[in-house]
């Protein structure tokens, strides 16, 4: 990949077959764990009925949807309250299922725009802001993953078994870069 960059109004970029097998596979995995947390949503009558539809209250014990979807309301810790609990859960219900849609509304649109065995990408400025999004959400749940911190160097041992993954993570990283300065040129 050559990098993202600006044609009038559309932003262009050409992927290598295994460039976007990569990302393919990788946003698939996001929205089939975002799928099956929207799924295990409890289903409500009266919500069916209103169509407002309700979430789960307790939030991922999974780490990587638990940094998808970080709480709404935040708890202390050392003292949290009954009423504090309670608005956590509360906001968890309403807020989340509009999250989740949002998420797997972006990988939906970079899988229906990467061509499976690479090529170029056409997007509009509105696809491209989806694909941030996306890029977003992968980037989080790779480096939630691979336990990436700040201090953490640019390349691992060769024996560390998250090397090769931190590669990718860094080239996720350089295509959003690459997004980014192409829709603010």
């Amino acid at each position: 990949m050559n990098g993202w960059r600006r044609k009038g109004d559309t932003i262009v970029a050409g992927f290598e077959q295994q460039e976007a097998a990569v990302l393919r596979g990788l946003v698939s995995q996001l929205e089939d764990m975002l799928t099956a947390r929207a799924e295990e949503a409890p289903q409500d009558e009266l919500a069916e009925l209103t169509g407002i539809r309700m979430g789960p209250t307790e939030s991922p014990d999974d780490p990587v949807l638990s940094r998808l979807l970080p709480d709404f309301h935040k708890l202390d810790p050392d003292n949290p309250t009954r009423e504090d609990i309670d608005s956590a859960a509360a906001m968890r219900s309403i807020h989340e299922p509009e999250l989740l849609d949002k998420k797997v509304g972006v990988a939906k649109i970079v899988l229906d725009t990467l061509p499976r065995d690479g090529g170029n990408v056409r997007l509009t400025f509105e696809q491209a802001d989806a694909w941030l999004g996306a890029l977003n959400d992968v980037r989080l749940a790779l480096g939630t993953a691979l336990d990436v911190t700040e201090d953490m160097p640019d390349e691992l041992p060769e024996d560390d078994p998250r090397a090769p993954h931190l590669g990718v993570y860094h080239w996720l990283t350089w295509v959003q870069e690459t997004l980014i300065q192409s829709l603010t040129s």
